[in-house]
């Protein structure tokens, strides 16, 4: 028995094992070397499904602009839509935190309106907690909605929020930029963050990150070296075509397998072999 486990004392389950994921669960997990999942959700299924799959955390991310609304950016993506989504996850997940993003324009005005913004989502939804893009100068938005009684996950690195301000889709944290990502992430972490979500920055940007914070931090596009890993539901199960960045693992192709059995539908309508006599009720 080493000498951190005192005489008694039960060890602190798994990740894997608790019946509710929340904060202290994910310290644990670095503080114990453990990596954990968290994969987006916008609707009462898919939540289900990846609850009971074992995902950690439920990512209602504002990306639901691009992969729900249809939009070519987060941008008009409002509080509204946040709340709405947000709370169907929410009544779909019975193990795993449900984390809401602050979408564009809902925080960045005032600490206060950051607070408001986050009271509403957790008010509306059953959500969690929330995550904020947010660089060193809005640590104190950041803080303003810790000190209500919100946990925060902060956003650093690639930011879609301000991808027209950072130049477009482009790799964050290489050469002289590394020391910015890393003020960015403490200042996350002294705001109070209970992690540090880093997007599509060097991995050996995001290593010094790691090493460096406290708390977890959690990757998309940031190397094997984070505590965690976070990927678009739609990407990684292969239900959104074409290009994907290299960060995207597909571990299926549901728009494929969709395709097929709609043709298939499609057919027997036309045929009339559809719906049969199992498929009627008589008398």
């Amino acid at each position: 028995m080493s000498d951190s486990q005192p005489h008694g004392t039960p060890a602190a389950p798994s990740l894997a094992d608790v019946q509710r994921v929340r904060t202290v669960h994910l310290q644990r997990a670095k503080d114990a070397g453990e990596k954990f999942s968290m994969l987006t959700s916008y609707d009462v299924l898919t939540a289900g499904i990846f609850d009971r799959a074992g995902v950690d955390i439920l990512l209602v991310g504002d990306s639901l602009g691009n992969t729900v609304l249809g939009h070519d950016s987060t941008l008009p993506v409002t509080l509204e839509h946040m709340t709405t989504l947000a709370a169907a996850v929410a009544r779909g997940a019975q193990r795993a935190m449900v984390l809401v993003d602050l979408p564009f324009g809902s925080y960045e005005e005032s600490p206060a309106q950051a607070v408001r913004s986050a009271v509403r989502i957790m008010k509306e939804s059953g959500a969690h907690a929330v995550k904020i893009e947010a660089r060193a100068d809005l640590a104190q938005h950041v803080a303003a909605v810790v000190r209500a009684g919100i946990p925060v996950m902060g956003h650093v690195g690639f930011t879609p929020q301000s991808e027209h301000a950072l130049g477009g889709f482009r790799i964050q944290g290489r050469g002289a930029a590394a020391q910015q990502l890393l003020d960015d992430a403490r200042a996350m972490q002294d705001a109070g963050c209970f992690a540090v979500l880093l997007e599509m920055v060097s991995a050996d940007a995001a290593a010094a990150v790691e090493d460096a914070l406290d708390v977890p931090t959690v990757g998309i596009g940031a190397g094997d070296v984070t505590t965690g890993q976070v990927l678009v539901w739609q990407d990684m199960l292969g239900l959104r075509t074409g290009p994907m960045p290299r960060f995207v693992k597909q571990y299926a192709q549901l728009a494929e397998l969709a395709s097929e059995a709609v043709s298939a539908y499609v057919a027997d309508v036309r045929s009339g072999a559809f719906p049969a006599e199992e498929h009627s009720y008589r008398g």
